[in-house]
């Protein structure tokens, strides 16, 4: 199985630039309702995945003992890249198996999708992977059944 089927192309998928502000991150991450955004360079390439606890513990460890609100100011002086922690959600190439493929769905709501030299192309949803597997599912039941009959 190809997993180019699953994937929604990068100019589909709504992304940060590592060099946003924290506010504009925060912003489009609300705008679209999403808890974590792919995070990639000016140049393209894959950077990590920036969650709501990434800013969540951002916003904690800013000004803690001060124990006063961060105004949105402040939210501007701060980049996207300065929060990315680890990496939680690691990319894939598409030459991925589709074993490798479900194995980070388990773990991961997207799975995003470099090419060769890194450069992000695009996510796969686990909801899209679920979904195939449905329909293969329901289409081997009526074989199936077709037979039986």
């Amino acid at each position: 199985m190809n997993i180019a089927y699953f994937l929604l192309p990068k100019n589909r998928v709504a992304y940060l630039y590592d060099d946003c502000t924290l506010r504009q991150g925060l912003e489009k991450m609300r705008h679209h309702s999403y808890t974590a955004i792919p995070v990639i360079t000016r140049s393209g390439q894959y950077a990590g995945t920036v969650s709501e606890g990434d800013f969540l513990w951002q916003l904690l460890d800013q000004d803690s003992d001060a124990q006063r609100p961060i105004s949105m100011k402040a939210l501007e002086q701060l980049r996207v890249r300065d929060i990315l922690r680890g990496n939680s959600y690691p990319s894939v190439r598409i030459t991925v198996s589709m074993e490798e493929l479900v194995n980070s769905a388990m773990n991961q709501n997207f799975i995003p999708v470099v090419d060769d030299t890194g450069s992000f192309i695009g996510i796969i949803t686990r909801k899209d992977i679920i979904r195939y597997f449905a329909e293969q599912k329901d289409t081997s039941e009526t074989q199936l059944l077709r037979k039986i009959v």
